[in-house]
C-alpha cells in the first residue's frame, strides 16, 4: 500500500497491543486506510471495538505497537513524546464529548489558550481567537464564562478553540454525546460549515444518525476494519 500524495492521513498495518497482567490484548489488529484532505469521516464501532484506541493514535495521544501512521507527510508513528506534543499542538484540533473549558475564563480566553502555549504574540492571538469565535457564531458571547453558556454554546467555544491554531485535522470524539438532539443537530450543521471551508474532520461516534452526516463511515469491530463505506458508493 503506497501513500497517495494527496492524502492527509496514511495508516498501514497499525497495531496496538496492551499488556494486562500476563495477557496481551490486541486493541487494533493491522488497520490500514488513507484519508484525503477535506474529507469528513466518521469512525463507528461498538464498545470495545478499538475505535477509541484508533482515535488516540490518530490524535497522537498514544503510539502504536507497530505499523505506520503519517499525518500531513510526517511519520508520527515513531516520534518521541516531545515531537508528538508539538504535532498535537500544531496539526490537530480536538473536540471532546465533555467540553474541557476553564470555568473561570471567558469564552475568548478559553479559545486563546492554545495560542499562548504556542508562544503567539498577543495582538496576533487575539485576532485569531476573535476569528475562530466568529467562525462558530460565538463572537457576541465571547466575554461570557462557560457557566453562562448553554451546552451547545460551550461546544461551539470548544470547537473554536480546536480551530484557532488552523490545524490540518479536526478530531471530534462523540461531539454531540452530551447534547440534546436539537442542539446536537446544530453542532453537526456547524461541522458541515467548517468542512465546507476546507477542513478535514474525523468524528468518532457510536450513533448511526450522527455518523450518517459524514461523507464516509469506517466501521471498526474487534480491532479491525469491518467496512469502509462512502456516500453514494
Amino acid at each position: 500500500m503506497s501513500r497517495p500524495d494527496s492524502a492527509l492521513i496514511f495508516v498501514e498495518d497499525l497495531w496496538k497491543i496492551y499488556q494486562l497482567d500476563e495477557q496481551e490484548v490486541e486493541a487494533l489488529r493491522g488497520v490500514s486506510f488513507t484519508i484525503e484532505r477535506n474529507e469528513f469521516v466518521a469512525i463507528m464501532g461498538p464498545s470495545g471495538s478499538g475505535k477509541s484506541t484508533l482515535m488516540n493514535l490518530l490524535g497522537c495521544l498514544d503510539t502504536p505497537t507497530r505499523g505506520t501512521y503519517e499525518l500531513n507527510g510526517k511519520l508520527v508513528s515513531s516520534m518521541s513524546e516531545d515531537e508528538l506534543a508539538h504535532i498535537r499542538n500544531r496539526e490537530i484540533g480536538f473536540v471532546f464529548q465533555v467540553f474541557n473549558l476553564l470555568p473561570r475564563a471567558s469564552a475568548f480566553r478559553n479559545v486563546e489558550l492554545p495560542l499562548i502555549y504556542s508562544g503567539v504574540r498577543k495582538n496576533v492571538r487575539e485576532e485569531k481567537a476573535r476569528h475562530a469565535l466568529e467562525m462558530v457564531e460565538m463572537k457576541p458571547r465571547m466575554s461570557h464564562k462557560p457557566a453562562e453558556l448553554s451546552g451547545g454554546e460551550r461546544q461551539r467555544v470548544a470547537t473554536a478553540r480546536a480551530l484557532v491554531n488552523e490545524p490540518s485535522l479536526l478530531l471530534a470524539d462523540e461531539p454531540t454525546g452530551n447534547l440534546d438532539s436539537r442542539t446536537g443537530r446544530e453542532i453537526l450543521n456547524l461541522f458541515h460549515k467548517i468542512h465546507g471551508q476546507g477542513n478535514t474532520i474525523i468524528m468518532v461516534t457510536h450513533d448511526q444518525e450522527v455518523a450518517n452526516q459524514a461523507q464516509r463511515i469506517i466501521h471498526i469491530r474487534d480491532g479491525e476494519i469491518e467496512k469502509d463505506e462512502r456516500k453514494g458508493a
